[in-house]
Formats: C-alpha cells, structure tokens, sequence
C-alpha cells in the first residue's frame, strides 16, 4: 500500500485499521451521545464558500504567528496524550510540526518528556491542567521552563463526563504478563501495530512522565487522571496565577463563552483557545466554529483568538480564520497521521492542511491569509451561537454591556451575504448513522 494518503478521512480509515480496537477508541472518544463531536465536524460543512472566477493572485502568503511563536500556516498541534498510538509518539509529531514550521503543544499527560520534545521543536507550548497542589504546578511550570518551553496552555474544558452510548474503550492502567495475555485477542489483529513496538523491543509506556515528582516515579495516566479529578476546580484568581507564575506567553483552553473570554482577558491571559476539549466535555455543547465570531468579535482586539475542534480539511481552517480566528489547534487529525504512518503520516496530514487552506486563500481571490473575513463565506441563517452575553462580567470590554454590545455586533457582521442566506433547520443524525459515518 502506498504509504502516502490523499485525505484526513483516509488517514482515519487506516488508524482504524492499524490500532488496536481500545486504542482507536480511546481517540475517537466523545462523551454521552456524541453529538457534540458530531456537530464539531458538520457544522464545518453547513459554511460555504464565495469563490471568485478571475483575479486570483499568483502567490499567498499563509504564514502567522501565535504567542510570539512564527506559523508558516494558520495551524497549530494541540495537546493530547498519545499513549499506545506509536513507539515515537510526540517527538514524532513534534519532528512533523517543525519540519512544516508550526508550533507543538505538548500535553501534561503525554507519553514522551518535555525536554525530548523540545529538543525536537524548540517552539513547543506546554499544557497543564488544575491538578494537585500549587506547589506542585510550579514544580511542572519550572521543568518545562528550564527545558525551553515557549509558552503554557491552561486547559479547564472538561467536567469528567461519564459513559458513552456506543461504549468506553477497556485501557489497562498498566502492562505486564496478565493484562498481555488478557488483551491478545484485542492486539494479534493488529500485527503491524505490534511490531512497530517489538522491534524496539519495547511495549507501548502508558505513564505521564510530565507528572513525575522529583525523586520519583511517573504516574500512571489513570493515577494523574484520578489527581485532576480530586483536585478542587480552579477559580479565576487561580487562573490570574498560574497566568503570573508562568511569566511568559499564556494561553487559556477551553473558552466558549463571551463573558468568559471577557474574564480571561481580566486575567491577563495571552491567547484564548475556543474548544469544548474535542467533544469530550459536556455533551450538546454547540461546536466551536458556532461560537468562534462572538468570542472573536468579543476580545479578538485585546487577545490572539484560536480554535480548536473539528478541523479536518484546510478548507476548515480559512473557514476559522474568516470567522476571526488566528489559527487553528488540530488534535484527531495528525493522530491519525500518527497512526497510520508515524512522523511522515502527521507531515502528510499537515500537507493536506497546507494544501487545503491556499485553495481556498486562492479561490477567495486573496493574497494573504489575514484577508480572508465573512465576505468569503456563505452562512447560513442561525448558524452561529451566543454564550453567555447576558451575564455579568468583570471589567474586560465593560462586562454584561459590553457582551451585550458584542451580541449586536456579531448578529451584524456575521452573514454578510444576505442573498445567500437560507433558513434552515438543523437535524441531528441517529446515532447510530453518525458512528458509522465518523468512523
């Protein structure tokens, strides 16, 4: 088979293939009924585009910066743990994304140390989560500083939903003799995952070694799960302090709301990502694209907006962008890369970003990345969803009136095209229909 693969669907068709059914699993993940995930991805579809027939510009520039950090194109890796996917892991993917000049965000959980991806791309954004005591974040913060992080990403977009309608994946916390026997008819399947790990004479490691307290020992990633999940959730004054113990480019993961995006501004936050944590938080959550323009329209003045959820084409990502993003945060995407071809599979999977995105730049009749805005796009009526504009807000653009403001703003300024809007009623999908189609 060539190794090489001309979609991000196909990518997923062969991790599918590859991976071992709990680890394929594990990926897809989503929570409840999925519809969230669902809506992430189709949502992108319901947006067109306005093409243009005659003036297309000979050459675009893509190229962007995010947090200081230079991007060739407006897309960025966005943390996850990728444990069991690949002996390489994140230096994998960190490799890829500095070979295609984008910055790397390198989770907390993660299966590969910090200083062996920063070695691997000097642009690299450490991720955290609200867990365990102050003490210990600070220790975490100062390991990834001394190891030459760029920046930090605080991610609070997840409430530790529970159950999935289609079934959780079966994760040992650990592997030895016993959980090997008991997971072979899961894993011969599967010859060429297993022999990816065997010639390294090696088995997948599934501990965060981020976590790791000096002098001891890594914790297993159900050990550092269940420490987040006993560690009381943050408050705003604790994000304005991880924001100051950092000291450097920080970014906020997780907004969706205007009067939150407000308060992070209070915070001092550097950047803001626009994410419901891939689907995997409460479930029914409108996808991200939807609430992109209000929180954009919102703070985009005073902090560097992105988003984060359901890319999977470059088309997706000059959607973002027209809508008031500065780039893109991919997750599933290049894990699916991962999978199906290691370092080479998330360089192509970043190719088809690439190659997407100056289509749809030319198409537009653009010479530059930044010029694309909702003239480009055809957006349906109702597209778009409004959080939390009525409530209060601390400072930022003037709390409620300021949300308030914005809300009148965005409903203006979103679909330009009024010849082309539509009204249009959305249906969601069987459940059923919606796996099969995800998969």
């Amino acid at each position: 088979m060539n190794p090489w693969f001309e979609t991000v669907a196909e990518a997923q068709r062969r991790a599918k293939k590859r991976l071992p059914s709990s680890v394929y699993g594990a990926l897809v993940a989503g929570s409840e009924r999925g519809l969230t995930i669902e809506d992430n991805i189709g949502a992108f579809s319901e947006i067109g585009f306005a093409p243009h027939v005659a003036g297309h510009k000979p050459a675009r520039d893509l190229s962007t910066s995010v947090m200081g950090l230079p991007l060739s194109f407006p897309v960025m890796i966005s943390p996850t743990g990728v444990q069991a996917v690949h002996p390489d892991g994140e230096v994998a993917v960190s490799r890829a994304a500095a070979n295609r000049g984008i910055t790397m965000g390198l989770s907390s959980f993660a299966s590969k140390p910090v200083e062996e991806v920063v070695e691997a791309n000097p642009n690299t954004l450490f991720q955290m989560y609200w867990t365990g005591t102050r003490d210990a974040m600070i220790q975490r913060m100062d390991r990834a500083r001394k190891a030459g992080a760029k920046g930090l990403i605080a991610t609070l977009d997840w409430s530790f939903s529970n159950g999935r309608d289609w079934g959780s994946p079966s994760i040992p916390e650990k592997l030895d003799l016993k959980t090997m026997v008991n997971f072979a008819p899961n894993v011969l399947p599967h010859p060429a995952w297993l022999l990816a790990y065997l010639k390294r004479r090696e088995l997948p490691d599934l501990t965060a070694p981020n976590l790791q307290p000096p002098g001891g020992v890594a914790p297993t990633f159900f050990g550092a799960y269940y420490e987040w999940m006993q560690t009381p959730p943050p408050t705003w004054d604790d994000v304005a302090w991880l924001r100051e113990e950092w000291g450097g480019p920080f970014m906020l993961k997780g907004v969706t709301r205007v009067d939150d995006a407000l308060r992070a501004v209070d915070a001092g936050v550097t950047a803001i990502s626009v994410s419901n944590h891939g689907g995997n938080n409460l479930d029914t959550t409108p996808a991200t694209i939807r609430m992109l323009p209000s929180v954009a329209e919102a703070v985009g003045s005073q902090v560097e907006v992105v988003l984060d959820g359901g890319v999977r084409r470059g088309g997706d990502v000059a959607k973002a962008v027209a809508l008031g993003a500065r780039a893109v945060m991919i997750g599933r995407a290049y894990l699916w890369g991962l999978a199906a071809n290691g370092q080479a599979g998330v360089e192509n999977v970043l190719d088809i970003l690439r190659g997407g995105l100056d289509s749809a730049v030319l198409g537009t009749g653009h010479a530059s990345v930044h010029e694309l805005g909702p003239d480009d796009l055809v957006i349906p009526a109702g597209f778009t969803r409004t959080l939390g504009a009525g409530s209060s807000s601390t400072g930022g653009a003037g709390g409620a009136a300021g949300a308030q403001a914005v809300v009148a703003t965005a409903s203006a300024a979103a679909p330009a095209r009024t010849a082309a809007k539509t009204t249009r009623t959305r249906t969601v999908k069987p459940l059923a229909k919606a796996e099969a189609e995800k998969k």
